[in-house]
């Protein structure tokens, strides 16, 4: 996982090179340690979009206010259910964000998700949205923290901040292979927009209306990892990107079901 999270939409073992086909249960002898054969175990799960039921059920047993975080890649929060379309984590249960969550109406307080939606066609990015309004208890928040499309128009600006020459500087040092001399802004954009499994980039005014769409309400943005609400502080992961940085390319919304 690179400076962002980098999450696919379809989970299982053939990103790891492994095909499902060929992955069989008699593998996990009893020669194997016990850490060795739950890892095998947790393979096999993702391998078959295999819900973990028992993590689910065990996580709901051991707290009375729930909060499902999705797409969590490394960024792993206590007190939260830590989902993930590929994860090697006991404790991470498989989720398919864009198919319909494994839980009943009404089950959770809150729901996270940072720098996932832009991985998904803006069709199946609502289908997620209105699957975060049906699991949430009535009251319920939602928290989304995803890429900013006003940040890269800004990057084409003449008049640039310092913290935004920095950010062009690091990205096409850091990926932009054999840069020409003098490249800049353009080969930023092109990055952003075209790999890491984007698929729709949002403005403000575009993830406001996806959110009352997917029905919910009392929408307001708020500044990384703080929020009026005690429950939805310090989450995002900002330690993944030089300081600064996340914040320049995100926007994190707010939202209640009514």
């Amino acid at each position: 996982m690179r400076r962002r999270s980098r999450v696919s939409t379809h989970g299982g073992l053939c990103g790891y090179g492994v095909s499902p086909t060929a992955f069989r249960l008699d593998r996990l002898h009893y020669g194997w340690t016990c850490a060795a054969r739950r890892w095998l175990l947790t393979r096999y799960r993702q391998a078959f979009r295999r819900v973990d039921h028992r993590t689910i059920r065990r996580y709901f047993l051991d707290h009375d206010v729930r909060k499902l975080h999705l797409g969590c890649g490394h960024n792993v929060i206590d007190g939260w259910l830590n989902t993930d379309v590929m994860s090697l984590r006991r404790d991470v249960p498989y989720l398919n964000a864009i198919k319909r969550f494994p839980f009943d109406d009404g089950e959770f307080d809150c729901v996270f998700s940072e720098h996932l939606i832009e991985h998904f066609p803006f069709a199946h990015g609502l289908a997620m949205l209105k699957e975060c309004h049906r699991i949430l208890k009535p009251g319920g928040r939602i928290r989304i923290t995803t890429p900013d499309l006003t940040f890269l128009i800004q990057l084409c600006c003449a008049q640039k901040s310092d913290v935004v020459r920095e950010y062009i500087e690091w990205v096409v040092a850091k990926f932009s292979p054999s840069p020409p001399p003098g490249a800049g802004e353009a080969l930023v954009v092109n990055d952003f927009m075209r790999n890491w499994g984007h698929q729709f980039i949002y403005d403000e005014e575009t993830m406001r209306l996806s959110l009352r769409n997917a029905g919910f309400s009392d929408v307001v943005r708020r500044e990384l990892n703080a929020s009026d609400d005690e429950a939805l502080r310090d989450l995002e992961n900002e330690s993944r990107m030089p300081a600064g940085f996340l914040a320049l390319e995100s926007m994190t919304l707010e939202a209640s079901k009514g």
